[in-house]
């Protein structure tokens, strides 16, 4: 038996999330249908982190376990014959039996792309978010100081998240404007359900001005879903990296030399 881990990128508006559905509208339905036909038999996959409907991916993550010996090119591009339009493996390696795409990830990364402009958008309809008023970049900064750092992030949680603890590790927060876009990117060593939608929430309702930069503090501390704002819209939300022991050898972003939504889209700065 071997274990094979691989990256996908995949557009969250085509698929009711990650996590495998009744009617198999998700896309670890898709990609285990389609593995099990590269394969000659079922499929089982892990991945390294659940994403919701409408949630987009650019890197990420899963492995699954083979009894019938395949080359690599027929993971890669046997499976991407067999995926639907909006989902494609973009990289396939060997691992060693004891590497866990879920348990072996140090941290993942996500990025909202926010447009910040009167007009809503149409041809980014769906991949991006929308506020219609000017944002106050330099408030939110300020506020998502206050939610750096090791916290029970309660106050941030979907009343529906299974998760077993609220504490979490929000290791970085980076906010940065280009032109008419404004992407905030999180990184932690794992995130609650919503988590980040209701961060961004808590950020723009900030930049907007409707609350001070230390009400998230008062919201952080409450543990109290009820005091924070709006869960927001998925449309711009993107799995854009999830991190590994450098021993494992497996790709990075940075590595990636084909299509790269960063370079193509201009709107994703590396930070």
């Amino acid at each position: 038996m071997a274990r094979i881990a691989l990256g996908l990128e995949y557009d969250g508006r085509l698929f009711c999330g990650w996590q495998t559905q009744p009617g198999g509208c998700a896309v670890q339905d898709a990609l285990e249908a389609a593995l099990a036909k590269v394969h000659g038999a079922p499929v089982a996959t892990i991945v390294a982190g659940r994403t919701d409907a409408g949630v987009h991916a650019l890197n990420q993550v899963v492995h699954f376990d083979t009894i019938n010996d395949r080359p690599a090119s027929a993971w890669l591009r046997g499976a991407n014959a067999l995926l639907p339009e909006g989902v494609a493996v973009v990289w396939t390696q060997p691992v060693a039996g004891e590497f866990n795409a879920r348990y072996a990830a140090l941290e993942r990364v996500y990025r909202y792309v926010l447009l910040n402009h009167p007009v809503r958008p149409a041809l980014l309809a769906g991949r991006v978010g929308w506020v219609h008023a000017p944002l106050d970049l330099a408030a939110m900064t300020e506020a998502a100081k206050y939610i750096v750092g090791e916290h029970d992030f309660s106050a941030f949680r979907a009343a529906e998240c299974q998760a077993k603890s609220p504490v979490r590790e929000l290791r970085q927060i980076g906010i940065v404007r280009q032109g008419d876009f404004i992407v905030l990117q999180f990184r932690a060593n794992a995130f609650l359900h919503h988590q980040v939608r209701n961060m961004v929430g808590a950020l723009v309702w900030v930049g907007l001005g409707r609350r001070a930069p230390d009400w998230i503090k008062a919201v952080l501390e409450s543990r109290d879903r009820s005091q924070a704002a709006a869960t927001f819209a998925a449309d711009g939300l993107y799995l854009s990296e999830v991190r590994y022991d450098p021993a494992w050898g497996l790709p990075t972003a940075a590595d990636r030399s084909g299509w790269a939504f960063e370079g193509a889209a201009g709107i994703m700065p590396t930070f």
